[in-house]
């Protein structure tokens, strides 16, 4: 998992998500399976706090320490997005938008021209 720790994020709460996801992770039993990774910004301010879930390229918006916890147990336990706080998801031709408070656009995986 990829913690944004930007400044609009941290402004945002960040420290307390991180460390809400690193405590549902240690009492869900994931430790051995799931790794979290504090970054720096992942450019999605508009949608602070962001959390990306991998390998599924699935990306969170306004996360919550509550929130957080809701992903540790329905996604990553459970294999069900909490689909309310999704903003982006894997498209045919890479990440698609599918909420959030910023405009976005697909963009292409790599080896792909943007259309």
């Amino acid at each position: 998992m990829l913690l944004c720790n930007g400044d609009t994020c941290s402004q945002r709460g960040a420290d307390d998500v991180t460390l809400a996801l690193r405590r549902a992770i240690s009492e869900a039993g994931l430790d051995p399976v799931v790794h979290t990774a504090r970054t720096r910004c992942l450019g999605r301010c508009d949608d602070g706090c962001t959390v990306v879930v991998q390998p599924d390229n699935v990306w969170y918006r306004e996360i919550t320490p509550e929130l957080a916890r809701q992903i540790v147990y329905r996604h990553l336990r459970d294999a069900d997005h909490v689909e309310a706080n999704v903003s982006l998801v894997p498209g045919a031709e890479g990440l698609q938008q599918v909420s959030g408070t910023r405009p976005g656009v697909e963009k292409p995986r790599p080896g792909r021209q943007p259309r």
